[in-house]
C-alpha cells in the first residue's frame, strides 16, 4: 500500500525504484518484486523505468479513469446514436477486463455492463482484441494457465487469427447468453484499450459487418 501511495502522490511524474526505495528506507530487491507483482495485476504500469497508476486502480475506488472516459466518451455517444445499442470502453488489467465507461441506448432491452469490475477475457469480444494483440509469449503463457487443453487452446488461437484478420472480436452468445458483442482496439500503449457495443441477439445478428465497420471508422478518426 504504500508503494500504491507513493505512485499515486507522484500524479503523472512517475516514481523511479531507487525512489521507492528512498522513502520507504527498503531493499530494492524487495521493492522491486512487490511492484512487478502491482504491475501484473494492473495496479501499476511501468513506462522508461518508472512506475505510474494503472487501470486496476478504478476497482478499488469503484471510479474509472477519467482521463479515458473523457478521451472517449464522445465516440461511444456517437456509436449509440447511430445504432441504439450499448457502447462499452473496456481496459486490459492483468488477465482480466474492466469497464471503464459505457453509454446505454434508451429502450428497455439492452446490454448493461458492470462497470470497474474484474471479468475473464475469454470468451468476450473485448477479451479476444486483446489476446489477439497480446505478445506471443504472453498469450501462451495465458492459455496454458486458462485454456490447458491443447485442443481447446488450439480452437482459441484459431479464432484470435480470425481476429487479427479482421480486427474485431465477436462473440455470439458467448459470454452473455441471447446477446451478440463486437470489439475493436483503440490502442495499446500506454494502456490496452478497446471499444465495445453489444445488444440483443435479434437486433445485433444481420448488423455486425455494419456496426463492426462503423467501429473501426471511429477508431481510425482517433488515432489518424
Amino acid at each position: 500500500m504504500a508503494i500504491l501511495e507513493l505512485v499515486v502522490a507522484s500524479n503523472s511524474r512517475g516514481v523511479r525504484l531507487g525512489d521507492l526505495a528512498n522513502a520507504l528506507d527498503a531493499p530494492k530487491s524487495s521493492l522491486h518484486a512487490l511492484s512487478k507483482g502491482l504491475v501484473s495485476t494492473g495496479y501499476l504500469r511501468e513506462e522508461e523505468g518508472r512506475y505510474l497508476v494503472g487501470p486496476a486502480i478504478s476497482s478499488l475506488i469503484a471510479v474509472g479513469p477519467t482521463t479515458f472516459q473523457s478521451a472517449y466518451r464522445h465516440i461511444l455517444t456517437e456509436l449509440v446514436a447511430q445504432w441504439n445499442e450499448t457502447a462499452m470502453l473496456a481496459t486490459l488489467v492483468g488477465e482480466s477486463i474492466v469497464y471503464i465507461d459505457s453509454v446505454q441506448p434508451d429502450v428497455l432491452i439492452r446490454a448493461i455492463p458492470t462497470l470497474n469490475r474484474r471479468i475473464s477475457l475469454w470468451p468476450r469480444s473485448s477479451g479476444k482484441v486483446f489476446l489477439a494483440r497480446m505478445e506471443p509469449k504472453r498469450l501462451e503463457a495465458y492459455l496454458r494457465r486458462h485454456h490447458p487443453d491443447p485442443a481447446e487452446a488450439d480452437l482459441v488461437r484459431a479464432e484470435l487469427d480470425v481476429t487479427r484478420t479482421t480486427g474485431t472480436g465477436i462473440s455470439i452468445g458467448e459470454a452473455v447468453e441471447g446477446h451478440v458483442a463486437l470489439a475493436v482496439s483503440v490502442t495499446d500503449a500506454p494502456l490496452p484499450i478497446a471499444i465495445a457495443m453489444a445488444g440483443p441477439h435479434g437486433r445485433m445478428i444481420d448488423r455486425i459487418a455494419d456496426i463492426s465497420s462503423t467501429m473501426r471508422a471511429a477508431v481510425t478518426s482517433l488515432t489518424s
